[in-house]
């Protein structure tokens, strides 16, 4: 399946209400927060629509010293189902030990943007709008982090089995400050299903988790312990979201 074309509709309209000083200073507190309600319904209604329907599915996976990798949408389709067992196994073996695993499903929009994959197409459009001007200004004045000028992205989706294990982001060399979760998950996630966004203290004990919430925008700096939560297989859909980091190089 291709990526869709984009509908005459900015895909980051942001929430007018936004009150951005109070934002700004929740966010210095702890250096990480959850905006509520951060698009415009219409925008946030039609991003939840192009990850639900129009969007490819590749494969992200880690095993330990495995990885990480990623497979592309077509590879993904061609991929035989011993191998996919393989993959989910090696996975699992993984966490069991102890060791940094995650798996989830993936559509690298920064690598299908430089690489032309689907030109013009949704997931194109809305990488321009997460490094234009509106969108960088609102990450500016809540994290006070001037120097931020650009971001990747990547669509994903945790799958029931599906999750990612305990790190820190710690990629300063290449420029990250501030990682970003655009939560496109369906209006009523409930608890028990899962894929929360955990923060984590130094005695693995949970600081704060953040709920798969529809139309909510979760940052926070980087390097910092978080994970996203097991995804059990009785959860009846997948965590959809936009993620990635903000730089300043």
């Amino acid at each position: 399946m291709s990526a869709a074309t984009a509908a005459p509709l900015h895909l980051l309209a942001l929430n007018p209400a936004l009150d951005r000083g109070a934002l700004a200073r929740d966010f210095a507190v702890n250096q990480r927060l959850q905006i509520r309600d951060v698009l415009e319904p219409e925008a946030a209604r039609e991003l939840r629509k192009i990850l639900a329907q129009h969007t490819p599915w590749g494969l992200a996976w880690s095993a330990g010293n495995d990885g990480p990798h990623g497979r592309r949408p077509d590879e993904m389709a061609a991929l035989p189902a011993a191998e996919r067992q393989r993959i989910a196994q090696s996975v699992a073996d993984a966490a069991q030990r102890g060791d940094y695993a995650f798996s989830f499903a993936r559509y690298p929009i920064l690598d299908a943007y430089l690489g032309r994959w689907a030109p013009d197409s949704a997931h194109d459009i809305l990488l321009e709008h997460i490094n234009d001007q509106p969108f960088l200004d609102l990450i500016r004045s809540v994290t006070g982090i001037t120097e931020l000028i650009k971001a990747d992205a990547q669509a994903t989706l945790f799958a029931p089995s599906q999750f990612l294990g305990l790190h820190s982001d710690s990629h300063v060399g290449e420029g990250w400050r501030i990682a970003y979760v655009l939560s496109l998950a369906p209006d009523d996630w409930k608890p028990d299903w899962g894929g929360y966004l955990n923060f984590l203290d130094d005695d693995g004990d949970i600081i704060v988790g953040y709920r798969p919430r529809f139309n909510s925008l979760s940052l926070f700096a980087v390097p910092q312990p978080h994970l996203v939560s097991y995804v059990p297989p009785f959860a009846p859909v997948g965590r959809l979201s936009i993620t990635g980091w903000f730089r300043d190089r």
